[in-house]
């Protein structure tokens, strides 16, 4: 998997660099036909000078595509670079950047032209600027036109070029560049055929309070390249380079609002196979969509009402089914954070305008007192741990933000035979309405009793924690997860369901960034 294949105008344009087996001129390139693509090649890097719409660089991208290779740059990037107001729309989010860029004296004069390079370029002071043009038009080479108007900068031209336009000043960056981009081109056969599929690991090194901790990760990485899959750490910053990958796999704490959601539906976009997808994310962030979908589909859960900011003129019509003492929760609380126990109407006229001021609509549900609260994580629809998380010592919640410093309470894992079946079948069902991803069950026992509180997509997988029960064996489950939907990809006429059919965009493995 993820053999590399350089398309050039000619091969003269070359010259200047290192021979490479994986070199083919675009003449050449457009006239295998399905049968006659080499099935290895399955990442294209376009060359060529002429881009324009229906001229052999576009065919290029174009025919890349249809044959399931992933090119870089794609059709799409293509046809957003041939028209201006696309450009224009793409590349909007960079004003500010431009106007600091400003201010600390980096943009002299009145107009500047540069050039990126896999989103790199000469002056360390464009660094930024460069990679930000990269992530959002992916194209090797990339000249910019900045121009000062009124006291602002913007960008007024972005054209593609090909190798040819390089001066040999820019030649050493080029392949400095590609070389970063694409973990050595110049490979050997040996290394080139070590790993079947690549996939990436979306990170945050700095969050608090991350799904999976280092060495979890570190497990992961063994795991995936015991099964022929090379498995790299990436962060949001290298969102422009999902492409290169076959599957996104995320362990940062997902929110909508957030680069989490937006590479998901990238990465998703791309073809990749992504846990958790994005409609998984979206329909586990909001604890009153999940409300509303458990009950509806008869799903024991704690009762409950939904509470709009007018509702605090009428509360005795919303509370009339309802006792003290109560929970309050925004929608897209995580971490027991946005929670509030509520033990008196004066309570809830005083909590509740607090959190109004970021949702229209709040859950109030009743308070069920517990010492733990079982997570059963599930994969592909089967129980892949259990756990049992107590409260923090002291607390009602399993987290306890009171005192400035977050605590937690223990926990235990267990062996998922040894669950009570009640438990294991709610969480079952409960996933069911969501998808086939990697999901995280938070439920209550009260005796006899049995009700989900929710269903989180991008549940915690941290060594000495979850992994107590299968240890290495949980790593290779995940990552087993993940090639048997990657080689489905493979198959002629299938993509993961719910996603697109493998379109092939982009390029070989391992970006700057990512850390091995």
């Amino acid at each position: 998997m993820s053999r590399l294949c350089i398309v050039v105008d000619r091969l003269s344009d070359w010259a200047p660099y290192y021979p490479s087996d994986d070199l083919i001129t675009a003449e050449d390139f457009l006239a295998l036909d399905g049968a006659a693509a080499p099935i290895d090649a399955t990442h294209v890097i376009n060359l060529c000078a002429d881009l324009a719409y229906l001229e052999t660089g576009y065919y290029v991208s174009l025919l890349a595509e249809a044959r399931r290779q992933r090119a870089l740059p794609s059709v799409e990037t293509l046809n957003q670079l041939s028209r201006q107001a696309l450009i224009d729309l793409q590349l909007a989010a960079i004003e500010p950047l431009l106007q600091e860029l400003d201010r600390r004296g980096a943009l002299p004069g009145e107009t500047l032209t540069f050039r990126a390079v896999f989103g790199e370029c000469r002056d360390p002071a464009l660094a930024r600027l460069a990679r930000r043009l990269f992530e959002r038009l992916p194209h090797p080479v990339l000249e910019a036109t900045l121009e000062k108007r009124h006291g602002s900068w913007h960008l007024t031209a972005l054209a593609p070029l090909g190798i040819g336009a390089l001066a040999e000043s820019e030649q050493d960056l080029f392949a400095t560049a590609l070389n970063r981009h694409s973990t050595k081109v110049w490979r050997t056969p040996r290394a080139r055929r070590r790993y079947r599929f690549d996939l990436a690991i979306l990170v945050d090194h700095e969050e608090a309070l991350p799904p999976s901790n280092k060495v979890a990760l570190r497990q992961f990485i063994r795991a995936g390249r015991r099964l022929g899959i090379d498995v790299n750490l990436i962060t949001h910053r290298d969102a422009g380079r999902l492409a290169e990958f076959d599957a996104l796999f995320i362990r940062e704490t997902t929110r909508l609002d957030h680069h989490t959601y937006r590479m998901a539906k990238q990465a998703e976009h791309e073809g990749l196979v992504v846990i958790d997808d994005p409609q998984s994310i979206l329909r586990c962030t909001n604890k009153i969509y999940l409300h509303a979908l458990l009950g509806s589909h008869r799903i024991p859960a704690p009762r409950g009402q939904l509470l709009h900011r007018r509702d605090m003129a009428n509360l005795d019509a919303r509370l009339a089914t309802l006792d003290y003492p109560l929970v309050l929760k925004v929608p897209d609380g995580a971490f027991s954070k946005g929670v509030v126990k509520i033990r008196s109407r004066e309570e809830l006229e005083a909590e509740a305008p607090k959190l109004f001021e970021s949702s229209a609509l709040l859950l109030l549900q009743e308070w069920l007192p517990t010492d733990f609260d079982w997570r059963i994580g599930v994969l592909d629809g089967e129980v892949l741990f259990a756990s049992r998380y107590f409260m923090a010592r002291g607390h009602w919640q399993i987290y306890d933000h009171s005192s400035g410093k977050t605590r937690s309470g223990g926990f235990t894992t267990h062996d998922p035979a040894d669950v009570p079946p009640a438990v294991v079948k709610a969480a079952l069902r409960a996933t069911r309405l969501i998808g086939n991803g990697l999901y995280g069950v938070d439920l209550k026992q009260i005796g006899e009793r049995v009700v989900v509180i929710e269903v989180n997509d991008n549940p915690n997988l941290d060594a000495g924690v979850e992994d107590l029960v299968l240890r290495d064996a949980l790593y290779t489950r995940v990552m087993s997860v993940f090639l048997k939907r990657m080689e489905r990809q493979l198959e002629p006429g299938r993509g993961e369901t719910g996603q697109n059919p493998v379109p092939a965009r982009a390029l070989e493995r391992t970006a700057p960034g990512i850390e091995r």
